[in-house]
């Protein structure tokens, strides 16, 4: 879980995290999702963020029935799909859900 301090210091990539959900139009569940799987599982280093909030975009959307290509939530996000790729089932798994294995 994270804190309500982790939530205001991170608003600069919430509110991105919200224009690149636009952009590729995902539901308000997915969005809200995204955003406790990426306060969840905030890297400790500024760079790796963009990543981290790809793969919960991808993931949140996963979870929410709402799905989106990894490559086009990669492509909206700016990181690579393969970025998304090594990411997102770890992400399910520290939220505690069994990622599929497909």
């Amino acid at each position: 879980m994270y804190s309500a301090r982790e939530r205001v210091e991170n608003e600069e990539w919430i509110e991105e995290l919200h224009e690149i959900a636009a952009s590729i139009d995902l539901d308000a569940d997915a969005r809200s999702t995204a955003i406790d799987l990426f306060l969840s599982n905030l890297p400790d280093e500024e760079r790796s963020k963009r990543a981290v909030l790809a793969a919960s975009l991808y993931a949140g959307a996963l979870i929410e029935s709402d799905a989106r290509s990894q490559g086009v939530v990669a492509d909206a996000a700016g990181v690579a799909r393969l970025t998304i790729q090594q990411r997102w089932k770890e992400i399910l798994r520290e939220a505690g859900m069994e990622p599929p294995t497909w």
